[in-house]
């Protein structure tokens, strides 16, 4: 019944990540999260931190025993990239009983995101059963933790190293 909060990155493929978080934990897990967050600063959003903050972040996020799943498609173009991961992102919430998704919004996708959603959700014989958001970054901490995974495994080398406590298990397409 965990819940997954969802970003992407666009370079090397598209990948998608996504935090698992049990709602028990959902506030413990926000606050920890925010704890983060330098003054001044709206949210973390990795690509702007410079390199020994955002070491000191994916630290924290592996103290708070967060976890994620990757998917990744090595398609050169965004919006199959973006397909072919979503597409993975449902079935693996159905195989794993998650029962909500909560995706970073993309203005200038959301529509297309909530109409291949609803399809997918559909498709699954899941209406009513699985749910989907799309929120603003800076108002979902969690968020922040897919952000960092993507980021980190887009970027690879030292990066991706560094997260393999993070990643519980990692989906690549095509298959």
């Amino acid at each position: 019944m965990s819940v997954l909060f969802v970003d992407e990155s666009k370079a090397k493929g598209y990948t998608l990540a996504a935090a698992v978080v049990v709602p028990g934990e959902m506030e413990s897990a926000r606050r920890n999260v925010r704890g983060l967050v330098l003054p001044g600063q709206r949210r973390i959003h990795f690509t702007k931190e410079q390199d020994a903050r955002k070491r000191l972040i994916l630290s924290r996020l592996i103290e708070f025993g967060f976890q994620a799943h990757v998917f990744h498609s090595s398609s050169k173009h965004a919006s199959v990239g973006r397909e072919e991961t979503l597409g993975a992102l449902i079935a693996h919430a159905v195989e794993h009983g998650h029962r909500r998704v909560v995706l970073e919004r993309d203005d200038s996708i959301a529509q297309a995101d909530r109409r291949f959603l609803f399809h997918e959700v559909q498709r699954h014989g899941l209406t009513g059963t699985l749910t989907y958001e799309l929120e603003p970054p800076h108002l979902e901490p969690l968020l922040w933790v897919a952000d960092a995974v993507a980021w980190s495994y887009s970027k690879g080398g030292e990066w991706k190293r560094r997260i393999e406590p993070l990643v519980a298990g990692i989906t690549r397409l095509p298959a």
